[in-house]
């Protein structure tokens, strides 16, 4: 196993038909709007984008973002990352039972941060805390978002 990679998968249950969340997803630079640990988010010109993020952890990550895959009729969303944080990430929305969606994140990465790849052994299990604690949080400002109290 190679402790510097990571595979992480987050299953969120939203509030909203598919089609609703899938562009909610898509509109990454109003994340910052409802997802606390994505700070900032600049959009380049070539079409790629900027992201900064800190969740509990005392450091922030910058990786450039670009679309591999915007798929509205599969609801598919697939981005390459370089930066501190490099590989790929995926969304899937689907519907759930009743009138829901389940959205589905896959994230195949390698910290670019000198500081987390010699950390990788004793650091993962606090890596994956700090992701965790993310994920739910953006879970969380999504459904207030899609519910239409975004206070």
């Amino acid at each position: 196993m190679d402790p510097n990679r990571y595979h992480l998968v987050s299953v969120w249950r939203l509030p909203a038909p598919p089609a609703a969340v899938y562009r909610a997803l898509r509109d990454v630079p109003d994340y910052p709007l409802w997802w606390p640990q994505v700070r900032e988010v600049r959009e380049l010109p070539d079409g790629t984008g900027q992201l900064l993020i800190r969740s509990v952890l005392p450091y922030s990550l910058l990786f450039t973002a670009w679309p591999r895959r915007q798929d509205e009729a599969a609801l598919v969303l697939e981005a390459g990352l370089a930066g501190d944080l490099a590989g790929w990430s995926r969304w899937t929305v689907e519907p759930d039972h009743p009138d829901g969606s389940r959205a589905v994140f896959e994230q195949e990465v390698r910290p670019g941060k000198p500081l987390m790849r010699r950390l990788a052994l004793p650091g993962r299990p606090l890596f994956l805390a700090n992701h965790a604690v993310m994920m739910r949080a953006g879970e969380r400002g999504l459904r207030r978002r899609l519910l239409g109290s975004d206070g």
